[in-house]
């Protein structure tokens, strides 16, 4: 890790609300190339909201974001802030590949379709070099055999394994993760998080929205609290798990979660 090297993200003092309703309020967050930085924090407190304005899924209203040190252009203010350039904007979501809570795989595709999909159509790269790549990411995520089959035909680990397999296939500088494991079974779950921990000692540069705290401990290399659209405390894990955290809130959210 570079600390000369600008982080993968940054973002300062972003703002974002819906309507009336301020989600954030001034958030700074970065990962440097190999951070594994982990977002906790109740429901409602801007953890996936925070994760969509890094890819662009969402429009902020106020705050900067720069992606290996480019700063994303804007126009307009207030609400009316958008992106200023398109070709950015598609230039930072493809090195940015999100996995989400609920798969999100298409269903007329098989799981091969499905991870080769975005780097044939979207980077057009070469369909056998691809496949090639998505059959040993595939078999990295310990599903290879599975690349003939209809996303219904796999259980909910499975599937989110391939969606893993087709974010790596994007070949991104970062990957981010919201809510990974949160609509898998316990046994399911564990499948998810042991390709996630294989990604993390790779070195490959992470956020997470987690509410798995033993995952937040155990993988990250930082871990930011959000209370109420605003960081309330952050530091490496040491630092915040373990009674070591000083933040009355953030003792009170991990007890809500070790007894939940």
């Amino acid at each position: 890790m570079d600390s000369n090297q600008p982080p993968v993200i940054d973002i300062r003092g972003l703002h974002k609300s819906f309507g009336a309703l301020d989600v954030l309020k001034g958030v700074d967050l970065a990962a440097r190339a190999g951070d594994v930085v982990s977002l906790i924090g109740s429901s409602g407190s801007g953890k996936s909201t925070l994760l969509r304005c890094a890819n662009l899924l969402e429009d902020s209203q106020q705050g900067e974001i720069l992606f290996e040190g480019e700063p994303v252009k804007w126009k307009g203010t207030g609400h009316a802030r958008r992106p200023a350039d398109a070709a950015q904007v598609r230039r930072i979501r493809t090195n940015l590949s999100t996995v989400f809570q609920s798969f999100n795989l298409w269903s007329h595709l098989t799981i091969l379709q499905n991870v080769m999909e975005a780097p044939v159509t979207v980077l057009g790269k070469d369909r056998a070099e691809v496949e090639d790549r998505a059959r040993t990411l595939l078999d990295k995520v310990g599903i290879g055999a599975k690349c003939d089959a209809w996303p219904s035909e796999l259980s909910g680990g499975q599937q989110q394994r391939a969606a893993i397999a087709r974010a790596l296939c994007m070949e991104p500088r970062a990957l981010l993760f919201d809510e990974p494991t949160s609509a898998l079974d316990p046994e399911l779950e564990q499948e998810v998080i042991r390709v996630i921990r294989s990604l993390a000692e790779e070195g490959r540069t992470m956020i997470l929205v987690t509410h798995d705290m033993r995952m937040a401990r155990d993988l990250s290399s930082h871990v930011v609290f959000l209370h109420q659209g605003l960081v309330e405390e952050q530091g490496p894990p040491a630092a915040l798990f373990g009674n070591n955290a000083t933040s009355e809130r953030l003792r009170q959210f991990l007890s809500h979660s070790e007894t939940a």
